[in-house]
């Protein structure tokens, strides 16, 4: 069984990412633990990331419908920001931006790179985001431009096909290098990685738990989200199927102070991996996931409880997010 999508697709990624092992780390955990991890953060575009797969086909829709502008909204620090304002430069497009908070007096990060990208951006708060961000789509079009409305993180059933496609990828690569996963886990919080790769074991018959450890959100909000995102989805893919939050997999136990409070959780994970691994992880979603994982993984009791007994196979998709690190650099060091 195959994914087939006959949906435009607008060319941004480098793909397939790479699938490696993570060996040092796996020696140092106890327990039968094999780590792997999916560099998604290697996608190219921008410096990488998830949000790339999603933005291939949100930017193919919205020149399919004549649009010149990509609008969207996300926090100062937004990964898929800085991946949308890149991929409109790269498609020709004008960016708008609506960014929850202040400007900062220096700006650095994800932000700095906005602006690089030529995006206009647009402040207000957190809670107002998606009101600023309809409100500038209505001000556009009366302007005579055509916008074209993406939500938080790509997260609706065409960004959503990108990560249904990202898992045909990652079985291909298990299936070539002669392993078979017990678990995949990600970072999950607008939800729409978690669906589409829910979305693609579906259509696939690929029967591989996909463990979502959230950043920002309740675990019965965040299996409502995926639940729903994962079933208009699969129909979009032309295999309908109604997915029951139950169906869902989301640990909530991590969310620390808030989103983008990066606590002691991150600080150790990014830490551990960039120098047991040479790999970095990011403030916001990838050092609390992994380093969620890595408190599972440290008491094999309890994750056996959880996943059964045995030696497991756990890959880590690696959403990418590091140009965040230079904004939280007084946190870090």
């Amino acid at each position: 069984m195959s994914i087939t999508t006959h949906f435009p697709r607008y060319p941004l990624a480098f793909l397939p990412t790479p699938l490696h092992p993570l060996p040092r780390l796996s020696d140092e955990l106890a327990g039968n633990f094999r780590l792997w991890i999916k560099r998604d953060d290697q996608t190219g575009l921008a410096t990488g990331g998830n949000k790339t797969r999603k933005l291939e086909f949100l930017v193919a829709d919205a020149l399919a419908q004549g649009c010149d502008t990509l609008i969207t909204t996300g926090a100062i620090q937004s990964n898929h920001c800085r991946q949308t304002a890149a991929a409109a430069a790269r498609a020709g497009l004008h960016c708008e931006l609506v960014l929850g908070g202040q400007p900062p007096a220096v700006a650095n990060g994800n932000l700095l790179l906005d602006l690089l990208f030529g995006a206009e951006l647009h402040w207000t708060t957190r809670e107002n985001r998606l009101n600023r961000l309809h409100q500038l789509a209505d001000e556009l079009r009366g302007a005579g431009h055509r916008p074209y409305f993406i939500t938080y993180g790509g997260s609706d059933p065409v960004g959503a096909c990108g990560y249904a496609l990202a898992l045909e990828e990652l079985r291909e690569q298990t299936a070539a290098l002669d392993i078979e996963p017990d678990l995949i886990v990600i970072p999950s919080s607008s939800g729409g990685t978690q669906a589409g790769l829910v979305a693609g074991a579906w259509v696939l018959g690929w029967d591989v738990p996909i463990l979502g450890i959230s950043i920002d959100a309740s675990a019965t909000e965040l299996q409502k989200t995926v639940a729903e995102l994962a079933s208009q989805t699969a129909g979009r893919l032309g295999k309908p199927h109604t997915f029951a939050p139950a169906d869902i997999l989301v640990n909530a136990d991590y969310l620390g102070a808030g989103y983008g409070v990066m606590g002691e959780l991150e600080r150790q994970a990014i830490r551990l991996l960039a120098r047991g691994e040479g790999i970095l992880l990011d403030p916001v979603y990838t050092g609390r996931a992994f380093g969620g994982l890595l408190d599972l993984l440290r008491e094999p009791e309890r994750f056996a409880r959880l996943f059964g007994p045995g030696t497991h196979t756990i890959i880590f998709w690696h959403t990418g997010g590091s140009p965040a690190l230079f904004a939280y650099a007084p946190e870090l060091i």
